[in-house]
């Protein structure tokens, strides 16, 4: 079964890091852009493969892009980074880029889940200006 994770990139004054949402604690960070991409590509995997190690539930993805970018925009307002709610951006000022992993998974015998691939790279129109 494959599933898509919405991922959230940023770029800060040292670095760049990612998150996803769907994923609480998926995080990652890189020097570069490319490398970001694939330090969470990899955070992905670690991640699931530790929730199937400890028998815990993969969650479902439910995040669309659209999702994922208001859900980031939440963040920014709660911790005062965007004056409020109603923040407007054009795309040229967008703070961060969003995109989507794909994962490939199977449910053995006994029910469980197990990964079978690296993530693919990310999809996004707006994902590469």
């Amino acid at each position: 079964m494959k599933q898509k994770y919405a991922v959230v990139f940023e770029q800060t004054s040292n670095n760049y890091s990612a998150y996803v949402p769907d994923l609480p604690g998926c995080v990652s960070t890189g020097e570069s852009f490319e490398c970001v991409q694939r330090t969470i590509r990899e955070a992905i995997s670690f991640h699931i493969e530790a929730m199937l190690d400890h028998g815990e539930p993969l969650p479902e993805p439910k995040m669309s892009l659209e999702d994922a970018e208001a859900h980031h925009n939440e963040v920014m307002v709660e911790f005062g980074v965007y004056a409020s709610e109603d923040f407007h951006h054009t795309e040229s000022e967008l703070p961060a880029k969003f995109g989507m992993v794909e994962v490939e998974t199977a449910t053995s015998q006994s029910g469980t889940f197990n990964l079978l691939a690296q993530p693919s790279p990310p999809e996004d129109p707006r994902y590469s200006r």
